[in-house]
């Protein structure tokens, strides 16, 4: 300001604080952060996982916590020094940062102890991570001069069977992974007995399932079909079965989702297809009534290119007629991607056969796209059937549905009928086909004719 008080000028004064910040964040970093592989430390993790367990708590979901430990870790520090025992870990770290995603948190607590938090993820879930963690923590090491193996022991919590807290968890995830330890390493356990147990029983059972093709022990089972009202039969739906030479008969729920996982759901699902198109043709020629097949297309299946040239050459070769083949297109495998279900569903078609979208409404569907969908039947969930007649809900949706799959000129299938009082309900509404325990359980197929012959080959009821 001058003499009479008037503003003649500023004075700035510029401060140089980027270090300062550099600084701070380095800080924040070295509190959050371990210094060694970048990964996050216990501070963070606490952060996380009591964020995780309420999310869980809200929605009723399981979170699995994994501590993972490298097998004779101290024998790698006193041969060869802590400088290469140091690179491992960085090593190791980087391949188990490829592993998670991106809602995952993976923790270093120190040493050679390590944490994956997998939040809404149950039992199969976690010993499928586990299992990766194994495969991927295996390969040799380069490390300077030196090529290590190296293996984990991992142990397995599950919230909220094991505890609700991650102190608690993390104590359950680390007697687990001494027990790991102490059945010879290079092995996940989980904490709970009963969860073990499954678990090996599925590591078992995918195992075995490479061989059981080539072993016979597949077979395909046959339910039948009736047109209502009148039950009459109509068709067959061709279901897999597994005896295990072990287990005995493996449910279909449990070992197709290892076949999908393992890729093996492909072959096995050509044989499956191939084995119900023969058997019905001979079927046909043996003489019993003119019925179809329903075979169920699982969602590997549907995204080959070359489906519709497999289901030709599988209908020429067994010199089946395509009209007398019907197969069941998973609800979520056809709106995974509609637009290209669309011409998919329209070659499959022009083949002559039949299609169906199996467990309808138990999925997601735009009505859209569904109105594209030159499909011939929706398939009623047994889901919605089971309690017809005792949950109205339940019957408003099975009446809906029968309902828009007329409007849209397609026929209706319902699955899991076992009472006279279901059926009626569903012939009260126009249901057009059932199957389910009240006609005849899946059978393989020598008790499957016997059954035809003796019950539905003249109409009888």
């Amino acid at each position: 300001h001058n003499a009479a008080g008037d503003l003649t000028g500023y004075l700035g004064i510029v401060v140089d604080i980027s270090q300062q910040k550099e600084a701070e964040a380095r800080i924040q970093h070295l509190a959050h952060f371990d210094s060694l592989t970048f990964l996050p430390n216990r501070s963070l993790l606490e952060e996380r996982v009591h964020h995780d367990l309420s999310r869980a708590q809200r929605g009723r979901e399981s979170l699995a916590l994994i501590f993972l430990d490298i097998d004779r870790f101290k024998q790698v520090n006193d041969s060869l020094g802590h400088r290469i025992g140091d690179e491992l870990l960085i090593q190791l770290a980087e391949r188990l940062r490829h592993t998670v995603r991106d809602e995952d948190t993976l923790c270093r607590l120190g040493g050679d102890e390590f944490i994956l938090v997998l939040p809404n993820t149950d039992a199969e879930g976690a010993a499928h991570v586990a299992a990766k963690l194994l495969e991927i923590t295996a390969p040799p090491y380069r490390i300077a001069q030196h090529e290590l193996s190296c293996t984990v022991s991992v142990g397995i919590a599950m919230y909220p069977v094991d505890g609700e807290n991650l102190e608690q968890l993390s104590m359950c995830a680390d007697a687990a992974m001494y027990r790991a330890k102490q059945g010879g390493r290079n092995a996940f356990c989980f904490f709970t007995a009963e969860m073990q147990e499954r678990s090996a029983r599925s590591l078992q059972l995918g195992n075995d399932l490479r061989r059981a093709l080539e072993r016979g022990e597949l077979a395909v089972f046959y339910q039948p079909q009736l047109a209502l009202p009148e039950r009459r039969l109509i068709g067959a739906e061709a279901l897999l079965r597994w005896q295990h030479p072990e287990f005995g008969m493996v449910s279909p729920d449990e070992f197709i989702p290892l076949a999908e996982e393992s890729g093996l759901i492909l072959p096995i699902s050509e044989w499956a297809l191939r084995s119900a198109v023969r058997q019905m043709r001979r079927w046909h020629q043996a003489g019993l009534p003119p019925m179809r097949v329903a075979v169920n297309l699982s969602a590997a299946q549907f995204r080959l290119a070359n489906l519709v040239q497999v289901v030709s050459r599988v209908l020429d070769e067994e010199a089946l007629p395509g009209q007398y083949l019907e197969l069941e297109l998973t609800e979520s495998a056809t709106m995974d991607n509609p637009l290209a279900a669309i011409p998919m569903i329209d070659q499959l078609r022009a083949l002559g056969v039949r299609l169906a979208i199996d467990d309808f409404g138990s999925g997601y569907s735009s009505m859209g796209y569904l109105k594209r969908f030159r499909v011939h039947t929706l398939k009623i969930p047994r889901s919605f059937v089971a309690d017809l007649a005792a949950n109205p809900d339940d019957e408003a949706v099975v009446a809906a549905v029968i309902g828009l799959a007329h409007n849209l000129g397609l026929r209706t299938t319902a699955g899991g009928v076992e009472s006279e009082a279901q059926l009626a309900y569903l012939c009260a509404k126009g249901c057009d086909e059932a199957q389910g325990h009240l006609f005849g359980e899946p059978l393989p197929a020598a008790q499957f004719e016997n059954l035809v012959r003796e019950r539905y080959q003249y109409g009888e009821r």
